[in-house]
């Protein structure tokens, strides 16, 4: 019996981008999955407050970028929701009367 190649020669290049593809999407979702359970525990179910939240939301999205090392890609995603976020904090209360 002929073999193509020899045993162990299989070049598994698409395998190993596949499974890191899964495994950084895998961080990201736990990252933002963590992230949101602070702000939303922090401002809404305990009652502290929207910008203790949102700090928490920031510090556990640096803890995760720094622990990984995460691309650049995840740091701008962040400061979009950073911004975001802040913003929303800033224009709900004064729509709603609630700024005071």
């Amino acid at each position: 019996m002929a073999q193509s190649g020899a045993h162990g020669n299989m070049d598994i290049q698409d395998q190993k981008s596949t499974f890191h593809g899964f495994l950084m999407a895998t961080v990201w979702s736990c990252g933002l999955i963590a992230q949101l359970v602070g702000l939303l525990t922090l401002a809404f179910a305990i009652g502290a407050g929207w910008w203790p939240g949102y700090v928490v939301f920031v510090l556990v999205g640096i803890a995760v970028g720094m622990a990984f090392r995460l691309s650049g890609v995840y740091w701008a995603m962040q400061v979009a929701l950073w911004i975001l976020l802040g913003l929303g904090g800033l224009i709900v209360p004064a729509l709603s009367g609630g700024a005071g």
